[in-house]
């Protein structure tokens, strides 16, 4: 699926996708194991596929409170400290 199509589909809609792109991987990774899979590339694009729509997933979800926020006023007070 296009990246386009991807990001205009909704939360809701993206979890749909999450979850069929993870039922897809475990498939093809079966068929990996089993040396049944024609085309291993396959499989490396379907697991591009699920990060694409994680990442989406987390962007549409927002900033997270306690890592981003954490991190940065860490770094600020290590920078404020050396410009001193």
């Amino acid at each position: 699926m296009e990246l386009d199509e991807l990001k205009q589909m909704n939360a809701g809609d993206l979890r749909v996708k999450e979850r069929e792109a993870r039922e897809e991987i475990f498939r093809l990774k079966l068929k990996l194991r089993t040396n049944q899979l024609d085309n291993p590339s396959n499989y490396r694009r379907a697991r591009k596929e699920l990060a694409r729509i994680m990442t989406l997933l987390r962007q549409k979800s927002g900033p997270v409170a306690g890592a981003a926020g954490a991190a940065g006023s860490a770094a600020a007070k290590a920078n404020d400290a050396r410009a001193s």
